[in-house]
């Protein structure tokens, strides 16, 4: 049959090709894509591009705070927020928590006075006359106060930091609210986390000196 000798000459010119001996089995070379190389890690904020927002420990209302930091990171245009953190530059990683809760407070007062005085004086003999004396007086006051005040009250509070792909912490914030005149307790702090970062990603890009990282707070409206 013409078939296999043609097959077993294709066989011999492949194998004189890859250099393999004259009749063993040709082996086809295929090439394997050279690994990228990794991308090396952020040391500030100005080297992070883009940013993967991790899940938040605290509960329900943390995965809300979550969405919520995401479109104010988004706001600053700064970085981009991705939802893949291998493409990620850092993660933000961190806790949340967000509580409606009522505030009470009783307090009672009580004035109370009570003054008695009395005299008695008695004289005389058996056979001729007596004679007696009686005074009394009495004052008596009383008066009682007591106050019962109900509050509802709407807190957040968060505490967060951001990573870079080597594990190192580059940037971390604390802030809480109480809640704005246009925002809600959460948003308010997740706007006053986008602020922060802002104001450090300036204050690096400028190489201005280190501003002590305190607690973002909102007065009670």
């Amino acid at each position: 049959m013409i078939f296999p000798v043609a097959l077993a000459g294709l066989l011999l010119v492949l194998g004189q090709a890859s250099g393999s001996p004259a009749g063993a089995p040709a082996r086809l070379q295929i090439d394997k894509p050279e690994a990228s190389e990794e991308l090396p890690a952020a040391k500030d904020l100005t080297t992070v591009r883009r940013i993967y927002v991790d899940v938040l420990t605290g509960g329900e209302t943390a995965a809300q705070f979550r969405d919520m930091v995401m479109v104010s990171l988004e706001k600053t245009k700064l970085f981009i927020i991705t939802e893949n953190p291998d493409r990620a530059d850092a993660t933000l990683k961190g806790a949340a928590n967000d509580r409606v809760y009522t505030d009470r407070f009783r307090s009672s007062d009580n004035l109370n006075m009570h003054t008695q005085v009395s005299s008695s004086e008695r004289s005389g003999d058996t056979y001729h006359y007596s004679e007696g004396e009686s005074h009394s007086a009495g004052i008596g006051i009383g008066e009682s106060e007591s106050t019962n005040i109900e509050e509802h009250k709407h807190e957040a509070f968060a505490a967060i930091r951001l990573v870079n792909r080597a594990g190192d912490v580059i940037w971390s914030a604390t802030a809480e609210s109480l809640g704005g005149k246009f925002l809600g307790a959460s948003a308010d702090v997740a706007d006053k986390i986008a602020r922060q970062i802002t104001a450090e990603y300036r204050r690096e890009q400028t190489g201005s000196p280190p501003q002590p990282n305190r607690t973002s707070t909102s007065p009670v409206r």
